[in-house]
């Protein structure tokens, strides 16, 4: 399959869904795909750029309007995406976010071109505030004639099809994953006393976040001099935590890292004991999972999607108040300070059969740090991501291509009638420009990678013998519709 992954938000930027993009894109590359991905330029960094083994990333030349997503035109960039698309002879472009413009409009021109299209929500939505009515407003008719939705939790399976009136039936949960090969445990980075417990805080400084939570919980740790926090982040709510900090003397046991790259956050989380995750609202919160991985307790309030994310034994779930936040925050302590008890007597005996824990201890020291990592990489890896993803890809390719009748007809439905005006503009631009510049004077990109090692091209041959078949019947109904 030839796969297009648009998104406003790639690299040079780091977010979640800028990891979840690069991730599964070398998972597909490995597993014998073509993927490219779509997104704005920034800075300097325009036109075409290759990264790890081979994938072609398009740095298209369209400025940024606000908060790193371009203008909304829905038909100024036709001619751009329309070329790239063609050039690449994709099959299915997977659009990612919701607040990605770039991603709306590159699904709306795939589908017009009868490709198939698929959509990725990373995110949750309320439904009270005006922004969050217009914003449903536009999914909507964004996803009227989308093949399928794909979201990272079923809270968030919940909210899509609730207020992007989506059918369930099209709607799939797959999960994010993590590469629990790099986020490993190192205790030797631990306070190595008896005493000192690290609470780590990796996050954005924003309301979203629960910075306020935070700021309400460190005066109230005070008293304990054994517990720092070491906190990882940058944004408007940093100078609320650095006045409490001042406000109770606590800079010897507060410190503020500012922003982190990404490469960078593991060996912030390996030296700490506990890790605190104070959201206000999260689809699926890739903090936790990484943090566990690195072998920390998790202690987090109990919104969206978080609750399904880790099972029991590797989080302490709390409400988003801080007499709760506070409560979860010392029976982690409370079970750090035992587990150092523990280990400390069961050295101190100097017998080998000390080593091994008897059950009354394991209820109360709890998993090693080993332990959690190896639980995490059964629950969420990146090839089973993957293979769920190819399902939703050779269902979407199974559906016949939309025709301009049935894509108006579904975007009716919404009850925005104008946006038909705008899909009836864009149908006549694309056939203008099919004459104005043919499809068979385009180039057509070469399809094999060079940049594959010898064992992901004699996968890729096997998977291209595995798909011929439904990508033949894919482009005959595509030559039938053009």
């Amino acid at each position: 399959m030839k796969i297009c992954m648009a998104s406003d938000f790639f690299y040079p930027n780091m977010g979640g869904v800028e990891e979840h993009i690069f991730n599964l894109s070398q998972c597909l590359l490995a597993r014998g795909h073509n993927v490219i991905v779509i997104t704005h330029s920034y800075g300097d960094r325009k036109g075409i750029r290759y990264m790890t083994n081979g994938l072609k990333v398009y740095y298209v030349p369209i400025k940024v309007f606000y908060n790193q997503v371009v203008l909304p035109t829905m038909i100024c960039n036709i001619p751009l995406l329309r070329y790239i698309l063609l050039r690449e002879q994709i099959d299915i472009v997977h659009g990612h976010s919701a607040f990605s413009t770039l991603a709306h409009e590159t699904m709306n021109v795939a589908q017009l071109l009868g490709l198939r299209s698929v959509f990725t929500d990373h995110s949750l939505f309320g439904f009270a505030d005006l922004s969050a009515v217009v914003t449903n407003k536009f999914l909507e008719i964004s996803l009227a004639n989308c093949n399928h939705c794909v979201c990272v939790s079923h809270t968030g399976k919940e909210n899509t099809v609730l207020r992007a009136k989506v059918h369930q039936d099209k709607v799939s949960v797959i999960p994010n994953a993590v590469d629990t090969a790099y986020f490993t445990p190192n205790p030797c980075r631990r306070p190595n006393d008896d005493e000192t417990i690290n609470i780590v805080v990796v996050s954005r400084l924003v309301y979203r976040k629960g910075v306020d939570l935070l700021a309400g919980i460190l005066p109230k740790l005070k008293h304990l001099p054994q517990v720092h926090f070491i906190i990882g982040g940058d944004g408007p709510k940093r100078a609320l935590l650095e006045e409490i900090r001042e406000r109770n003397n606590m800079q010897d046991r507060v410190v503020m890292l500012g922003a982190l790259e990404h490469a960078k956050v593991r060996d912030v989380l390996v030296q700490g004991h506990i890790f605190l995750n104070t959201s206000l609202t999260e689809a699926y919160c890739m903090a936790i999972v990484e943090a566990a991985a690195c072998g920390l307790q998790v202690v987090s309030t109990k919104v969206g999607g978080i609750p399904e994310v880790l099972p029991a034994s590797l989080i302490i779930l709390t409400e988003p108040t801080v007499e709760s936040v506070y409560r979860g925050l010392r029976e982690a302590i409370r079970r750090e300070m035992e587990k150092k008890q523990i280990t400390s007597a069961r050295y101190a005996n100097g017998s080998i059969d000390a080593l091994a824990p008897t059950p009354s201890e394991t209820s109360y020291a709890g998993l090693c740090a080993f332990e959690r990592n190896q639980i995490v990489a059964n629950l969420y890896n990146w090839n089973n991501v993957t293979e769920r993803t190819e399902k939703v890809y050779r269902t979407a390719l199974r559906e016949a291509p939309a025709t301009l009748e049935s894509m108006m007809k579904n975007v009716l439905k919404s009850g925005v009638w104008p946006f038909v005006l705008v899909i009836a503009l864009c149908h006549l631009i694309l056939r203008f420009l099919d004459w104005f510049v043919p499809r068979k004077h385009i180039d057509l990109c070469h399809s094999e990678n060079p940049f594959l090692s010898p064992d992901c091209k004699r996968h890729q041959r096997r998977s291209s013998d595995d798909n011929a078949a439904l990508i033949t019947a894919v482009r005959r109904k595509r030559e039938k519709f053009s």
